[in-house]
């Protein structure tokens, strides 16, 4: 469902109480931890109970399964997620008492009101390059909040309100969130066109990056690597911004060599304008990361951190929920669950898999997110798969889309080249398939955004069992 911005965005301590309709999410969970410990009065409802609930539940915040409008009862403001459709019971009743309703990024810019946001943005690796800056920022003491579209294991949860002024934050872009803040500094990771069922065209996509650069106040951190944030540069400066540039060719400002992925962890030197900063070692495999905490590194720097502490929370860094996770081990099987969805993740995560599983073999179950997506990008998904040794390719998770039988994961399938790949059905099934294919010593990679998460689990579950 999309939700109208509203034209005024008072801060948190005019809302009253508070509901957030998906609740369970990565980006409402966030919000609703943050304005829960400012003192708001915050409840929650989901389709279906979840780790996520648990936790809020033990913080004292109200989180109720399934959807109904009795639970609007003495609620000022409705938060809702995208994914929310526009005959769900509690936006119906929202409309119809009058409440204010918000889109998630209005939210999101209320809890930012009175704080100096560090927003970070792209198409790819917004998650892991929040979590490491936050991460970075708490090492070199600067207290930040934060928030971001993950669990991250070495901070405790995906938010947190910090003694300081300091506010780090995912900016998404998917349905124009990121539109709406106005950070003193901002990080913008690549542009790579996605989320077009939004967006229309690609150039409608770029120029979305454009309008934000201009919503920035002091300073922004560009990939040296990537060609669309490479044009955002020139746009940058003209606007007055200062431009740090960080990346793995000769003409970053920060610049990362001698880069070395070596089964679960990365390693680096970098330098400022040749000026030796020292090594950087990750305790996350892939080369992609290495560019993410050059960039969570650049930011630091222009917030005027010191450069070891930074350094050293960077290696305090383990990861984040569903981006290369290790789910664990059974009869051998080695699983690893990842959100990537889009052709490029795809390639970063299985090159990544691949350091991992050295010469044993990489099974891949990826779920293909969205009909729109997979009708521009399903060719490009199943050749981007075709780095594995097996490919099983479940049905499409359609989320807030209905079905296209036209559209299929058929589609994956037919251009994964190489390893042997079929169609594994609903992830219902999914692991059952699984389980007749692997072996000890293989590599379980569940790749996707939908519900494949849960695959990983009963997979480790079964092995255990045998």
């Amino acid at each position: 469902m999309r939700i109208d911005i509203p034209s005024q965005i008072p801060p948190v301590s005019e809302l009253g109480s508070v509901f957030f309709i998906g609740i369970g999410g990565a980006g409402l969970s966030a919000i609703a931890r943050l304005m829960a410990q400012q003192g708001t009065a915050v409840s929650g409802s989901d389709a279906f109970d979840s780790a996520v609930l648990t936790a809020l539940r033990a913080e004292g915040i109200t989180c109720h399964v399934g959807h109904d409008a009795s639970h609007l009862d003495g609620i000022d403001t409705v938060i809702a997620s995208t994914a929310v459709r526009d005959d769900n019971p509690e936006i119906v009743e929202a409309q119809r008492r009058g409440l204010r309703l918000w889109p998630r990024s209005a939210g999101l810019r209320s809890v930012m009101e009175g704080r100096r946001t560090i927003a970070v943005a792209g198409t790819h690796g917004k998650t892991t390059t929040t979590a490491m800056l936050t991460c970075a920022l708490i090492a070199a003491g600067a207290e930040p909040s934060y928030a971001i579209g993950a669990e991250v294991a070495s901070l405790g949860a995906n938010a947190r309100l910090g003694s300081s002024d300091l506010l780090v934050a995912e900016a998404d872009e998917s349905d124009g969130a990121f539109l709406v803040y106005e950070p003193e500094g901002a990080v913008v990771t690549n542009v790579d066109a996605d989320h077009l069922d939004n967006y229309g065209t690609v150039a409608a996509y770029a120029a979305a990056f454009d309008e934000f650069i201009g919503r920035i106040g002091r300073f922004v951190v560009l990939s040296a690597d990537d060609a669309g944030t490479q044009q955002l540069a020139a746009l940058a400066r003209a606007r007055g911004l200062e431009v740090l540039t960080a990346g793995f060719g000769d003409d970053a400002d920060l610049m990362g060599q001698h880069l070395r992925v070596d089964g679960t962890t990365t390693t680096f030197t970098a330098s400022l304008r040749g000026v030796d900063l020292g090594p950087v070692e990750l305790a996350v495999p892939g080369a992609h990361y290495a560019l993410d905490a050059l960039l969570a590194l650049g930011a630091g720097l222009l917030l005027e951190q010191n450069v070891d502490l930074l350094i050293a929370g960077l290696a305090a860094y383990t990861g984040a929920n569903r981006r290369m996770q290790s789910l664990g081990e059974a009869g051998g099987v080695r699983v690893y669950d990842s959100y990537a969805h889009h052709p490029t993740e795809i390639r970063a995560d299985l090159a990544a898999a691949r350091a991992v599983a050295g010469d044993d073999r990489l099974v891949v179950a990826y779920q293909p997110h969205l009909v729109s997506r997979t009708r521009l990008y399903g060719v490009e998904m199943g050749e981007a798969l075709s780095a594995a040794d097996r490919v099983v390719v479940a049905d499409i998770y359609l989320a807030r889309e209905d079905p296209d039988p036209a559209v299929t994961s058929a589609i994956v399938v037919d251009a994964v080249s190489g390893p042997a790949a079929s169609s594994g059905g609903p992830v219902a099934g999914l692991a059952d398939v699984l389980l007749s294919e692997l072996r000890p010593g293989d590599l379980l990679l569940t790749l996707g955004a939908g519900d494949i998460t849960t695959v990983g689990p009963a997979v480790l579950a079964a092995l255990g069992g045998r």
